[in-house]
């Protein structure tokens, strides 16, 4: 095919004075600057003001400069749940499996886990001691070491970190070797893996499953005597994602992509190839999202990655980071942003606001053209006969005519005027 090449007319955009006004229709006018939301992410803590129990709600939500906002936020009974442009809530680890985890990793992403060992011998549980874990928590049962069956004399009231001097050399070395574990210590704790009987293939124990005296005895019945549980305790650290997996009843990847379809697309029947296509395009598709080399630098800083800045789509691993920084804040390790700080907000100047506009217009003219070309034979026309400069155009002149940030100038006098431009 031949290409042909021709000059189109575009419309006119006004040209700014010395002043820093515009003259439009004859009159001097002044585009307002406009003070928004900076793109990048955000963490709120309500106060307890939001519920009637007072509980304190924690959220998040990723701005891009353009593209789908998402909303992560806990409820009253700990549930997280995500929001794609304001659309209904979801549990959030349904938007973790779209994006290709595991219910294990998606475990092991957000809590620590503790390796437990049987002893047929001795019949009794071990586990490996762990004093980073355990440090700022009280530990619920006797310290025994299980090489010498000695007991380590703790205050059991009192934190690890805080217990007496003569008894913390103890503790540290005992750390990293087995100590014994009451079998109640045990029960109704979670199991961080799958644990599958080799001989039939069948699994006993599944991710995400509680640990009874039913689960423990068909695993001694099977000859399996390491297992591994997840660390929280509902106190210092919440079982929130726990709970939100429970709710979830997507298995894998392609059914979590098709129920965020069907949110994003009410009524659509939902094919994977589509619903795919659809959910890659709201994150990860330069056309459709923009985070903006601010909103970039702004993820980097908050959630200490190291992302090239001119990568401005969204990362798997960025969703999961901001999770793991709103979990942080709800186990009070972290804390959360002050919306109203200036810190958080960008100044949009004209020439922005401009181009945003002239964006605008560019897509309508998109869909005029595609509409075209669809009705005439392709062979004859000339590009003149397909782009017309009134969809840009007028999205401009409306722009500079009747846009709220377009305002008649004050010429009271020379002060006013400064005022004007300054304006925000």
């Amino acid at each position: 095919r031949d290409m042909k090449e021709q000059e189109v007319y575009f419309g006119e955009i006004p040209l700014m004075t010395e002043n820093g006004t515009f003259i439009v229709n004859g009159t001097e006018r002044v585009i307002v600057s406009q003070l928004h939301r900076s793109p990048g992410v955000f963490f709120d803590e309500d106060q307890g003001k939001t519920h009637a129990s007072g509980k304190v709600l924690y959220s998040a939500r990723i701005i891009p400069y353009r593209g789908s906002w998402i909303d992560f936020d806990f409820d009253t009974k700990d549930i997280l749940h995500v929001r794609i442009d304001r659309r209904r809530r979801l549990p959030a680890t349904i938007l973790l499996k779209a994006l290709g985890y595991t219910t294990e990793e998606i475990l092991r992403s957000f809590y620590e886990t503790e390796k437990i060992f049987y002893r047929p011998d001795l019949d009794r549980y071990e586990k490996i001691f762990r004093f980073d874990l355990w440090k700022d928590q009280k530990l619920p049962h006797p310290l025994i070491d299980a090489e010498t069956d000695e007991e380590i004399p703790i205050q059991r009231t009192k934190t690890l970190s805080k217990q007496p001097r003569k008894v913390r050399p103890l503790l540290g070395a005992l750390d990293g070797k087995r100590i014994v574990v009451p079998k109640e210590m045990i029960l109704h704790k979670i199991s961080a893996s799958d644990v599958i009987d080799l001989k039939s293939g069948l699994v006993l124990l599944e991710c995400n499953e509680e640990i009874t005296e039913e689960k423990l005895s068909e695993l001694q019945a099977a000859g399996i005597h390491e297992f591994e549980i997840l660390f929280f305790d509902n106190i210092k650290i919440s079982g929130a994602i726990r709970e939100t997996l429970l709710l979830d009843k997507t298995t894998n990847e392609e059914e979590a992509i098709i129920e965020i379809y069907r949110r994003m697309r009410p009524g659509d029947p939902p094919a994977v190839d589509a619903a795919r296509k659809l959910f890659d395009d709201l994150f990860f598709n330069k056309v459709y999202y923009d985070l903006s080399r601010v909103g970039r630098d702004k993820l980097n800083r908050k959630l200490k990655l190291d992302v090239p800045i001119d990568h401005q789509t969204l990362r798997r691993e960025d969703i999961l980071a901001v999770m793991r920084h709103l979990f942080d804040i709800k186990n009070h390790k972290e804390k959360g942003d002050d919306i109203d700080h200036l810190g958080n907000r960008r100044i949009r100047a004209v020439g922005e606001l401009i181009e945003n506009q002239y964006r605008v217009g560019l897509r309508r003219m998109e869909r005029t053209i595609k509409d075209r070309m669809g009705m005439q034979e392709l062979d004859t026309l000339m590009p003149h006969d397909l782009i017309h400069a009134k969809s840009v155009s007028s999205v401009i002149k409306e722009f500079f005519g009747s846009s709220q940030l377009s305002q008649f100038m004050d010429q009271i006098n020379p002060l006013a005027e400064v005022t004007h431009k300054r304006r925000l």
